[in-house]
């Protein structure tokens, strides 16, 4: 957490340095940006128990990324901008994750042997604190007197919110075929963990107008979850005696190596999971509609003429 958290302060900062110089929200700007529809694309990246770094694992941490590990995303999402700073976004993000402990540095993880991936549904509502900003509109002709034929919309801001996710894990069996593990209980629970679990996302972001109507950015986000089972691993390794042979073999795929035997550590309850999120979104304005309209109203009502 001190990373992201640092990284947000530090964009923050450089945010604010910037702000000396950039023409910030006036309410004839950004009322013109209020409804926006947002469509992303990106990559995610799974922060939990499997694959990872040499060393003892570490949550909230960039060290443990895996890159052949890395899964793909796609997300809508709804943007009330409500405030010349201040923005609201619901969302629905579909997304893969992954991780494995082939891929791992560590030799423990890596003779450990186990892997998942999950096909994950989020719905996420956030806050988004737009800290620097530079929107501008030009003129529709180029005649004397006339205002920059320049547009200009660029903002750079942080977010934060709540999440719901459902996760799905699945692995790998001797026969190629991939199998649910949650049902499976390779932990030897009583009861089968919940495949829902609440989230916090936190990120920042940045984006620019390439048309009056469309703006394109990027978001870095980290989200931290309540489940520790979104990699179907977190305690210790079960008795397998009774289960079936797929439970027995997902429970433990190293069952002759006496590292990995009934009792032994299996993964960290102690550290929630998490993953990261790196997108590309485009954004649709649909408050925008008769400029012109605007533009003459503002300007009667600033200065008692009309301008083109």
């Amino acid at each position: 957490m001190k990373f992201t958290l640092s990284l947000l302060l530090y964009v923050c900062f450089i945010g604010f340095s910037m702000a000396q110089h950039a023409n910030f929200n006036s309410q004839r700007n950004w009322s013109l940006h209020k409804k926006e529809l947002q469509i992303g694309i990106g990559a995610t990246q799974f922060n939990g128990d499997l694959g990872g770094s040499v060393g003892v694992g570490k949550d909230y941490s960039l060290k443990d990324l895996d890159w052949p590990s890395t899964g793909l995303a796609g997300w809508v999402g709804y943007r009330q901008r409500f405030h010349p700073y201040f923005a609201t976004t619901t969302s629905l993000c579909v997304f893969q994750l992954k991780g494995n402990d082939k891929y791992s540095e560590e030799p423990t993880r890596y003779a450990r042997n186990l892997n998942f991936q999950s096909l994950c549904f989020e719905v996420q509502q956030r806050m988004e604190f737009i800290f620097a900003a530079n929107e501008k509109f030009g003129s529709m002709f180029n005649l004397p007197g006339n205002y920059s034929k320049i547009n200009r919309n660029e903002q750079y801001y942080v977010f934060a919110g709540l999440g719901l996710c459902y996760f799905n894990p699945k692995s790998e069996y001797t026969d190629g075929s991939l199998v649910a593990l949650r049902p499976l209980k390779t932990e030897g629970q009583t009861k089968a963990y919940s495949p829902i679990t609440m989230t916090m996302p936190v990120g920042l972001g940045f984006r620019m107008g390439i048309s009056r109507m469309w703006r394109v950015g990027m978001e870095l986000s980290y989200v931290k979850t309540f489940s520790d089972y979104i990699d179907d691993v977190s305690t210790f390794y079960a008795n397998t005696t009774g289960m079936t042979a797929q439970a027995a073999y997902f429970s433990n795929p190293t069952s002759g190596n006496p590292a990995f035997q009934t009792g032994e550590k299996r993964g960290d309850a102690n550290q929630k999971d998490a993953y990261y999120h790196v997108n590309l979104i485009f954004t649709r304005n649909f408050t925008y509609k008769d400029y012109g309209k605007q533009r003459k109203k503002y300007n009667i009502k600033s200065t008692g003429k009309y301008k083109v």
